[in-house]
């Protein structure tokens, strides 16, 4: 019996609103696959450079509940592809910024959009699949952020390093044009989602898990990105590595990215996204502590990013996943806020990894994102759901 067009069309909007998180994801991950380029063609230090991906993410951080609520009431359609179009438009405008200031202003009207895209995709996909696929989908749409770690940032390395940092912007532009228009072909009309209201944000307040759940991202970003930010200059002082041995550092952290989440998304409905959580959570920190315990030795650090990409994205996926089970009704901002907390997380462990590495503590970096790490993995031991 043939299919109605519109089964074809849901059966395959997951596919389009994952490859918008690649381009998304590639947007506020590209600075730090090129710190070096930008900060020799700005004429700007690396630490001032880094703070393209600092105060991007307290823009992401401020722009995710601000526009979930703005927005809330926007069909989805259009709203996700008009943020893929100022996606574009504005990587493509970053090609031809011609200095420091010009580019961050550029990235930080990019970022205040751009928060929408991927609280409103996981959210999106709630509408358009049954409830028993909820979590494989939302895991598979955040394959995307793995993509862009595991492909982009490989690229972006080895792009940059070659043909300068202008060419990769212009690169990510083309992308989201390509993207945009996926998103345009795939994604059905009138999908409009629960609005989000003062007494949204009121009940995701009173609501302990959701806190709990948020502070566990915030935990698990900040532990990251004290590291991952400044990865390239301090795999290039710890162990002299040069751009392609970086770039495979990178590729290491996507690629392994990529298959925990494939095992993430293959395994959660059955396990549960609480046991799925812990399992990525200490895969995450032990990779995160193999950085630290290995730090100077080019293998042994190698490896260690790729135990701890097991874990970098899955655990995201997870959070999002266990946030619309605490609270259906709540998942709108409860996971548009997720996103928000996991931008501040950014934030807050890059500024401290900036701040270690001005000061040349090269080394205590490993040390401190463990910390965080660890006290992310105690407290999702600690929100383990009751037996009913």
């Amino acid at each position: 019996m043939k299919k109605p067009p519109d089964f074809f069309v849901r059966r395959f909007a997951p596919t389009a609103l994952m490859l918008g998180n690649i381009v998304t994801g590639c947007s506020v991950l590209a600075p730090a696959g090129m710190l070096v380029e930008l900060s020799g063609g700005l004429d700007v230090s690396i630490r001032t450079a880094g703070l393209l991906i600092t105060f991007g993410a307290i823009m992401l951080c401020v722009g995710s509940p601000v526009t979930a609520w703005l927005t809330s009431r926007i069909e989805r359609r259009s709203l996700l592809t008009a943020t893929l179009a100022v996606l574009a438009l504005t990587n493509a405008a970053s090609a031809f910024a011609p200095d420091y200031t010009s580019l961050l202003i550029i990235r930080l009207i990019m970022l205040a959009v751009g928060a929408l895209y991927t609280p409103q995709a996981a959210g999106t996909a709630a509408l358009i699949v049954p409830v028993e696929r909820r979590g494989s989908t939302i895991a598979y749409i955040f394959l995307g952020w793995s993509l862009a770690a595991a492909i982009g940032l490989p690229l972006i390395t080895l792009v940059a390093s070659r043909y300068g940092w202008r060419t990769v912007y212009g690169g990510i532009g083309v992308m989201g044009c390509v993207s945009f228009l996926l998103l345009i072909w795939r994604l059905p009309r009138g999908l409009v989602g629960a609005p989000v209201d003062l007494k949204t944000w009121t009940d995701v307040g009173r609501n302990r898990m959701i806190m709990l759940l948020l502070s566990i991202t915030t935990l698990q970003m900040s532990g990251q990105f004290v590291v991952f930010t400044f990865m390239g200059p301090l795999l290039a002082k710890l162990t002299g590595a040069g751009p392609d041995a970086i770039g495979l550092v990178f590729a290491c952290y996507g690629i392994f990215g990529f298959i925990g989440i494939a095992i993430a998304t293959r395994i959660v409905d059955s396990w549960g996204a609480w046991k799925t959580s812990v399992l990525f959570t200490v895969l995450m920190l032990l990779g995160v502590t193999g950085w630290a315990l290995s730090a100077g030795i080019y293998p042994l650090m190698a490896a260690s990013v790729a135990i701890w990409g097991l874990g970098f994205a899955s655990t995201n996926s997870m959070q999002q996943v266990r946030l619309v089970g605490a609270a259906p009704s709540l998942a709108s901002a409860s996971v548009s806020l997720n996103t928000s907390v996991l931008y501040v997380g950014q934030a807050v462990g890059s500024a401290v990894g900036g701040l270690l590495y001005a000061r040349d503590l090269v080394h205590a970096a490993g040390y401190v994102a463990a910390v965080f790490v660890a006290l992310a993995l105690t407290m999702v031991i600690l929100t383990r759901p009751k037996r009913v």
